[in-house]
């Protein structure tokens, strides 16, 4: 019996491992983006258009 991964499962592996990291680095990133805009936030932003007011 012998216990290697063949080089089709390990580079499977490998690409499923990056695109993990990749989706993560993503999700982390806009998640800190998001956090830093709303400590950010002045209160009033935006003037509201003259018809609503």
């Amino acid at each position: 019996m012998t216990s290697y991964i063949s080089l089709d499962t390990a580079l499977q592996m490998l690409s499923n491992t990056y695109m993990a990291s990749v989706l993560l680095l993503l999700a982390v990133s806009y998640f800190g983006l998001v956090a830093i805009e709303t400590m950010e936030d002045p209160g009033n932003p935006t003037p509201k258009p003259k018809w609503f007011i």
